[in-house]
């Protein structure tokens, strides 16, 4: 398989950015990026980031979690952030990321997970969870979702399109786009940053099509999913955004097919897509209210 590796030195003095990178070789070879912050006894929280984005995203709820006691991990996924990059659009499938993403899961055996998920990121997070749900504690869930063949809204088939078909693909211009807040010249370099040349975008250029809206080959993988996911009594909170024209009520999914969303407060955080940008505070209040309710559930 060949790959791109984005140099480090284009990391260096990223606005906001100052998390020491941590490493892991998977089986394949490929490496795998993380952030590792908090007491290392402490509580797993992981921050799973979506589409086109790496873990620069939880920038502003990574140390406020971290100094609540929680240890907070943050993986770029493979072909996005510091990760490895595989080249060409048929080395990345659906299946694949979630296989990478638990082979990385069980490398550094976390167990007593809270998943925090937004975009691909739930997509991924959802199946790991169904994958091995005695490794998660609970899950804090906004803007995404885990969709098993329904029609694509407008929004999403514009999206995917201009994904695939546009000369030009400015990451951190999108992001941009996708916040209500303008990010300064300085957050949308530091969104383009992993992203040099046009090979190593192969990445977020493919994965809007592999979402399975409309017919789709990973259809069955996520009808599996969902029957876990329908047995799963831990706690489970939506937080979806009021100004996403995309995932907005995309809760009404789960609310009450999760047994998990039982009694949680469950409520809408104010931005748009990307509400890492938006609403961060709102965010991280979230991870505590599941942390919580899991306490109560245990007594």
């Amino acid at each position: 398989m060949r790959i791109y590796r984005t140099p480090d030195s284009v990391f260096d003095g990223l606005a906001g950015w100052d998390f020491a990178p941590h490493y892991t070789a998977l089986p394949a070879g490929l490496r795998v990026h993380y952030v590792d912050e908090g007491p290392s006894d402490g509580q797993i929280v992981l921050m799973l980031h979506g589409e086109p984005t790496w873990g620069y995203l939880y920038r502003h709820m990574i140390r406020p979690v971290s100094d609540a006691g929680f240890r907070v991990l943050v993986p770029d996924l493979i072909g996005f952030g510091r990760s490895d990059k595989p080249l060409g659009r048929g080395a990345h499938s659906y299946a694949g990321q979630v296989a990478w993403m638990s082979q990385w899961v069980e490398a550094l055996d976390l167990r007593n997970i809270i998943l925090v998920c937004q975009d691909w990121g739930s997509l991924i997070g959802l199946r790991l969870l169904a994958l091995m749900p005695d490794r998660f504690a609970g899950v804090a869930l906004a803007n995404g979702g885990l969709p098993e063949g329904q029609a694509a809204p407008r929004a999403f088939a514009i999206w995917r399109n201009f994904a695939r078909y546009s000369p030009i693909f400015p990451i951190g211009g999108i992001v941009n786009q996708g916040c209500k807040r303008t990010l300064s010249a300085a957050e949308i370099a530091a969104y383009d940053a992993p992203f040099p040349t046009r090979a190593s975008k192969v990445g977020p250029r493919a994965y809007p099509a592999l979402v399975p809206l409309g017919p789709n080959i990973a259809v069955p993988d996520q009808q599996a999913a969902w029957r876990v996911l329908e047995q799963y009594e831990k706690p489970f909170l939506c937080c979806f955004s009021d100004g996403d024209p995309i995932t907005r009520g995309g809760e009404r999914a789960f609310i009450g097919r999760v047994p998990g969303t039982k009694d949680m407060p469950h409520h809408a955080l104010h931005g748009g897509h990307f509400i890492q940008e938006d609403d961060p505070t709102g965010f991280a209040q979230a991870i505590s209210m599941v942390a919580e309710a899991g306490r109560h559930r245990s007594t």
